[in-house]
């Protein structure tokens, strides 16, 4: 993907392939989630924008028949 040098002031600069493509933009937030040593940066979407996005997936297999109510 990239290799990013931590500054003095703690700032990372995300590689323009990245930034493309995950189309960020400038101003967007990103959350910063932390699993053992490892570092993740998740867009924040607006759920306006999340709409449709799951159109035409397969929603079979999820949940177990006996875990239902």
């Amino acid at each position: 993907m990239g290799e990013v040098t931590i500054s003095s002031k703690f700032q990372i600069v995300i590689p323009r392939e990245v930034r493309k493509q995950l189309r960020l933009k400038v101003g967007q937030k990103l959350r910063v989630v932390v699993k053992g040593q490892t570092i993740n940066l998740v867009p924040d979407i607006p759920i306006t924008e999340m709409r449709g996005f799951l159109k035409g997936m397969d929603k079979n297999g999820f949940r177990e028949e006996d875990g239902r109510l």
